[in-house]
């Protein structure tokens, strides 16, 4: 394992990190709580020190079970949760899976006192806003809430965690450009990968100039990079009564199908070389790959030990992206070419 220095901090993560999502809500297939742990204690063991969870994880669970599996670890490992659902009003619903966004000082503070009882700790090393819209990240009392609880020992540093940015206009360019420029926020976590690799490009030289470490979610793609995502529908694009995300889907699966070379004669499974394009950007401080079982474990941990992407690897992934997998919101116009 290799490790890189979060800019303008002190803390050293692992290049590979755990998203502790996949043990903590549901859908990932590790509900036994012995399986949660073993996965990570053994994360730890194979040296991955940045564990990356939320207290909307599992409600509150996602915190609890990371105490849970290294009570004794905490002055080894980088902790970082995030806060700004409330899903503590159980009076008050939103229609749907999602519980409403709170990003009001008293309710952040509030948040993380909750994520410090559940974590077993004094103090958090990196406290995320969970996808803030514009309106949070322009409130100047909210970052003075968080600068209070840096000068209260309560979190050490603090981020942003950048919402989905598929099918929204400006791809949330505008908040990570506020985030990082004018919140002067230490990270950012956003999605990036071969295949939806903007906001990123536009993200990554900004972050560098302003010296704030990225922090790199869904590094293959919704798992169409792993190399092991069953084809349970066709690749074809245009299925009538297909959900927008099904489509989608079979356009990733379709896409991925022109990756192989990647993991040909290369040392490097699609999966790795996934993850070794994630870090070839100087400003990725740590990836979170989806972990849900040893294998897979093992596999990304490794990552970082195998070659990096060569040259002409590079380039066909270059010409792949402008040619294939663009979205057509970020192509130039005819007039600009």
């Amino acid at each position: 394992m290799n490790y890189r220095t979060l800019p303008r901090t002190d803390l050293t993560l692992s290049e590979v990190g755990f998203g502790v999502w996949t043990v903590s809500t549901p859908g990932w297939g590790t509900s036994h709580v012995e399986d949660q742990h073993l996965l990570l204690r053994t994360a730890f063991e194979l040296g991955v020190t940045f564990f990356n969870t939320a207290d909307l994880y599992g409600e509150g669970y996602g915190e609890e079970v990371l105490a849970a599996a290294l009570p004794k670890e905490r002055h080894d490992i980088i902790i970082a949760t995030k806060g700004g659902y409330d899903f503590y009003d159980k009076l008050d619903p939103l229609p749907g899976p999602w519980p409403r966004q709170k990003f009001q000082p008293h309710f952040i503070r509030d948040a993380c006192e909750q994520s410090l009882r559940r974590l077993g700790t004094d103090y958090i090393d990196l406290y995320q806003l969970h996808y803030p819209d514009m309106w949070a990240l322009e409130d100047e009392e909210l970052f003075g809430t968080l600068e209070e609880l840096v000068k209260e020992g309560k979190i050490r540093y603090f981020g942003v965690a950048l919402g989905p940015s598929l099918n929204v206009e400006g791809g949330r360019l505008e908040e990570a450009h506020t985030a990082i420029c004018e919140r002067r926020a230490y990270s950012l976590e956003i999605p990036y990968s071969i295949l939806e690799q903007q906001p990123g490009l536009q993200v990554f030289p900004i972050a560098a100039d302003m010296e704030a470490g990225i922090l790199v979610r869904e590094p293959h793609a919704h798992q169409v990079l792993t190399g092991k995502l069953a084809v349970a529908i066709s690749t074809s694009t245009e299925q009538p009564g297909w959900s927008p995300h099904e489509t989608q889907m079979a356009l990733a699966l379709k896409h991925a199908q022109e990756l192989q070379f990647l993991a040909e004669d290369t040392g490097r499974t699609l999966g790795q070389s996934s993850l070794r394009f994630c870090l070839a950007q100087p400003a990725t401080v740590s990836v979170l790959p989806n972990i849900t079982r040893l294998d897979e474990l093992a596999e990304y941990v490794a990552a970082p030990d195998t070659a990096a992407l060569y040259p002409e690897e590079d380039e066909r992934l270059q010409e792949l992206w402008e040619e294939l997998f663009c979205p057509e919101q970020y192509r130039p116009r005819e007039e600009e070419c």
